[in-house]
C-alpha cells in the first residue's frame, strides 16, 4: 500500500472558502427566529462586515497571484487553480449576498411590526415629507459634491467602502453620468424622522438624496440613479528603513489604506450595462469583480446603528456576571492570587476584576513595576487610566504596544504617544513580528523579597469587547511561570531571540514544535494501548503541518474533538484518514474566543491555554503564548465544565463535513446550548 500524501490539497478545505462559510454561519444566526430581533440585526451587520474584510484583506493576494501566475505551493492557503478559486469565491459571495438581502427583507418587516419603521420617502406622511425636505436642504445638500463622469473630467477617486449614487442625466439631449458620495459618517445612514405614531421612523440617507437629486442638477433631467460602492485593498505593508522607526513607518503606511487598488464593486441591481462597464473600465475591474445587489444588499455594516437601538424587549436579557469565590469586595487581589491559581471566565465573570487588579497595583505602595502588552484596547480607558496613575504614583511602568493590530493602528499610535508623554516606557516589540500575546505582570516587594503576579489571557485588555467575547483569564503567583513571563518581557523590550522557558510555549520559537510533539505523543500512546485523546478549542485551524499530524493521530486511532469557531482547513470524516476527528463550530450570543488545548497523555493530562490559534500567522509571524494549567484540580474542572460543555453543544453548534459545509447537529435528546449552560451555571468551573 502506497503511503498517503497528507499534504495533498485534496485533504484540505481552502482557507478562503472556509472564511466565507463562517459568514454563512453568522447569517444563520441572523435568520434564527429564537434569537431576539435586534441581536439578529447585529449578526447581519457582522456578516456584512466580515465580507468587507474578506475583500479588503484576502482577495487582493489572490488577484495578484492570478496576475503573476499560480505558485507551486501546497496546503490550504493556495488553490491549485487561482482562476477556479476566484470562480468559487464568486459563486459563494453571490449566494451570500442573496441570503443577506432575503434576511434583511424579513428583519425589516419584523422591525416594522415592532415599531421600528425603516420607510421609503414616498411612504411618509405629508408632514414627514416636509421635514425630510427641510432636513435635506439644511443638513444634506451643503455636504454633497456632484462629480461629472465624462471626457472633460478625470474619473474621480472612489474612497474605500464609501456609499455613492451614480446618476444618469439628460443634459440638453446628451446623456451624461455623475457621481455623488453619500456622506455616511458625517450624517447617520438611518435618519430618524419625527414619528406620527408610537415607535420610531427612519429614512435611509441615500433615499433622501435620491428623492432630491434634481436639486444637484438644475435645468437637467435626472433619468436614473443607482447605488454603488468600491472595496479596495487594505492589507497595508509596513516598510522600515534606517531613516524611520516603527511608529513612523506604521503612520506612513496607514495613508495608503484607503487608496489601495480596487478589488470589488458592488452595484445596485438594475444598473445599466453601459454604466457598470464604464465603472469597471475606469477602476480596472474585470466583470467577475463587479457584483450586483438589491437595495437590501447595500446596507452593509451601517446596520449596527439599528442593532444598537435601546429597546430592551428586542435584545438579549442583560447578563449579570458572577463574582468568583474569593474575589468579593474588600479582598486583596494579591492575596487571592497568592493563595492559589485563579481563572476568570469572561463574560460570565467580569473583566472588572482584571481592571481592579491593575488599579490595586497602581495604588499599592509595595508594587515596584507593571508590565503589560496591549493589542486592541478599545474606547474604554480604564486600563490606560490605571497605567497612567501607576506612573504618577512612582511605579516603573512598561507598555508593549502593538502598533500593527489591524484596523486599530491609529488608536494604538495615539495611546502610545499619550503614555510616552506620561513617562511610561512605551515599546513596540520586534520589527518583524506582531505581538499578539496577552501578558500582564506586576512585581511587588513583600518582606524584602520581590514577588511576581502574572495575568495571561486569550482576550485583549479591552473592557468593551470583554463583555461580548468568551475568553479565559488566568492569574498566578507561580514563581516559575512568573520567571518565564518576565524573561519574555525582557526579550520583547530588549533584543528578541530564542530564550529558555520552563513552562510557557512561545511562538515563533517553540510553540508549533511543542504542539506537534504532543500530538505525536498521543498517536504513540494509542499505538501502545495507552490512553490517548486530543481536544482543541480555537478560532482557526489552518496550519498544514499541524493538520497533517492530526491526520496521523487519527489514523493511529486517537479520538480528536475540535471546536474551531472560524477558519478550519482540516477535512473530518475521511475514511482511513480523519474518521476519528470531529469538528464543530459555535456561533452564539458571545463570540467564542478562548483557546484550550487538551492532551490525555496516557492518563496524566496536560492542558494549555492562551492567545494562539493554529494558523501560520500565529505560529510563524507573531509572538504568541500558551501557558500550562499546572494545578490538576483546576485542569479537571476546566475540562469538565468549560471544554467539554462546549463540545456537548447541539443547539448553536454546527458540524463540519468533509466537503466544507457546516450542518446542524442531530440530537436524539433535548438540544443543548453551551452558552446558556454557562449563564445558568456560572462559577461551576471553580468547583
Amino acid at each position: 500500500m502506497s503511503e498517503i500524501d497528507l499534504f495533498s490539497q485534496s485533504l484540505y478545505i481552502n482557507r478562503e472558502l472556509s472564511w466565507l462559510e463562517f459568514n454563512r454561519r453568522c447569517l444563520a444566526e441572523a435568520n434564527d427566529p429564537s434569537v431576539p430581533l435586534l441581536e439578529r440585526v447585529k449578526f447581519l451587520a457582522i456578516a456584512y462586515g466580515n465580507m468587507d474584510e474578506f475583500f479588503m484583506i484576502r482577495v487582493p493576494g489572490i488577484l495578484q497571484r492570478a496576475v503573476v501566475g499560480d505558485m507551486e505551493v501546497m496546503g490550504p492557503d493556495v488553490h491549485s487553480d487561482t482562476t477556479a478559486l476566484l470562480r468559487g469565491i464568486n459563486v459563494s459571495v453571490n449566494d451570500l449576498v442573496d441570503g443577506y438581502e432575503a434576511c434583511w427583507g424579513k428583519l425589516r418587516q419584523e422591525l416594522y411590526d415592532n415599531g421600528v419603521r425603516i420607510r421609503n420617502t414616498d411612504d411618509l406622511s405629508d408632514k414627514q415629507k416636509e421635514w425630510v425636505k427641510e432636513y435635506y436642504k439644511k443638513r444634506v445638500h451643503p455636504l454633497l459634491t456632484p462629480l461629472a463622469l465624462d471626457v472633460y473630467h478625470p474619473f474621480p477617486f472612489i474612497s474605500n467602502n464609501s456609499l455613492n449614487v451614480a446618476v444618469k442625466i439628460d443634459n440638453k439631449g446628451e446623456e451624461v453620468y455623475a457621481r455623488v458620495k453619500v456622506p455616511v459618517g458625517i450624517l447617520p445612514r438611518f435618519v430618524k424622522v419625527p414619528p406620527e405614531s408610537d415607535g420610531l421612523d427612519f429614512v435611509q440617507l441615500e433615499d433622501i438624496i435620491e428623492s432630491n437629486i434634481g436639486e444637484l442638477f438644475p435645468g437637467m433631467d435626472v433619468l436614473e440613479a443607482y447605488l454603488f460602492r468600491v472595496t479596495r485593498n487594505a492589507d497595508i505593508k509596513v516598510t522600515i528603513d534606517e531613516a524611520c522607526d516603527l511608529l513612523s513607518a506604521v503612520e506612513t503606511s496607514l495613508d495608503s489604506r484607503d487608496i489601495g487598488f480596487p478589488v470589488r464593486m458592488l452595484a445596485e441591481e438594475g444598473m445599466p450595462l453601459a454604466m457598470t462597464t464604464m465603472f469597471g473600465k475606469s477602476l480596472k475591474l474585470r466583470d467577475e469583480q463587479i457584483h450586483k445587489a438589491t437595495l437590501g444588499g447595500m446596507l452593509l455594516t451601517d446596520l449596527w446603528q439599528i442593532a444598537s437601538l435601546d429597546i430592551p424587549e428586542l435584545r438579549d436579557k442583560p447578563l449579570t456576571p458572577f463574582i468568583p469565590p474569593g474575589f468579593e469586595e474588600g479582598t486583596s487581589i494579591f492575596d487571592i492570587i497568592k493563595e492559589k491559581d485563579r481563572i476568570i471566565f469572561h463574560p460570565y465573570e467580569p473583566f472588572d476584576l482584571v481592571v481592579r487588579f491593575l488599579n490595586e497595583a497602581a495604588d499599592d505602595p509595595d508594587v515596584q513595576s507593571i508590565k503589560i502588552s496591549l493589542y486592541r484596547i478599545g474606547s474604554d480607558r480604564s486600563i490606560i487610566n490605571a497605567l497612567k496613575r501607576a506612573r504618577v504614583n512612582g511605579k516603573d511602568v512598561t507598555v508593549l504596544m502593538e502598533l500593527r493590530a489591524k484596523f486599530d493602528e491609529t488608536n494604538n499610535i495615539y495611546l502610545a504617544k499619550e503614555l510616552d508623554k506620561m513617562g511610561v516606557h512605551t515599546v513596540y516589540g520586534p520589527v518583524d513580528l506582531k505581538v499578539h500575546s496577552k501578558l500582564l505582570q506586576v512585581v511587588r516587594l513583600e518582606k524584602g523579597k520581590l514577588v511576581r503576579y502574572t495575568h495571561l489571557s486569550s482576550g485583549n485588555y479591552n473592557a468593551s469587547t470583554a463583555k461580548q467575547y468568551g475568553d479565559i483569564s488566568f492569574m498566578t503567583a507561580n514563581t516559575e511561570i512568573g520567571e518565564d513571563v518576565g524573561e519574555l518581557f525582557n526579550a520583547l523590550t530588549g533584543v528578541f531571540g530564542p530564550r529558555e522557558y520552563k513552562h510557557i510555549l512561545v511562538a515563533p520559537a517553540v510553540l508549533k514544535k511543542a504542539l506537534i510533539s504532543k500530538i505525536r505523543r498521543e498517536a504513540e500512546n494509542s499505538a501502545q494501548g495507552k490512553k490517548a485523546y486530543i481536544a482543541m478549542k480555537a478560532n482557526g485551524l489552518v496550519d498544514s503541518d499541524v493538520i497533517a499530524e492530526l491526520y496521523k493521530a487519527s489514523i493511529a486511532g486517537v479520538k480528536i474533538d475540535l471546536n474551531i469557531r472560524g477558519l478550519c482547513c482540516l477535512k473530518p470524516g475521511i475514511k482511513g484518514i480523519s474518521e476519528n476527528i470531529r469538528v464543530i463550530s459555535i456561533v452564539d450570543r458571545f463570540l467564542e474566543h478562548s483557546r484550550i488545548y487538551y492532551f490525555e497523555n496516557g492518563g496524566d493530562p496536560e492542558m494549555y491555554m492562551g492567545s494562539s490559534d493554529i494558523m501560520p500567522r500565529n505560529l510563524i509571524a507573531r509572538v504568541e503564548v500558551l501557558y500550562p494549567i499546572l494545578d490538576k484540580g483546576m485542569l479537571s474542572l476546566i475540562k469538565e465544565y468549560i471544554l467539554d460543555i462546549h463540545l456537548r453543544d447541539t443547539e448553536k453548534a454546527k458540524t463540519l463535513t468533509a466537503d466544507g459545509r457546516y450542518l446542524p447537529i442531530d440530537a436524539e435528546e433535548e438540544k443543548f446550548r453551551s452558552q446558556q449552560w454557562f449563564i445558568d451555571n456560572r462559577g461551576k468551573w471553580h468547583g
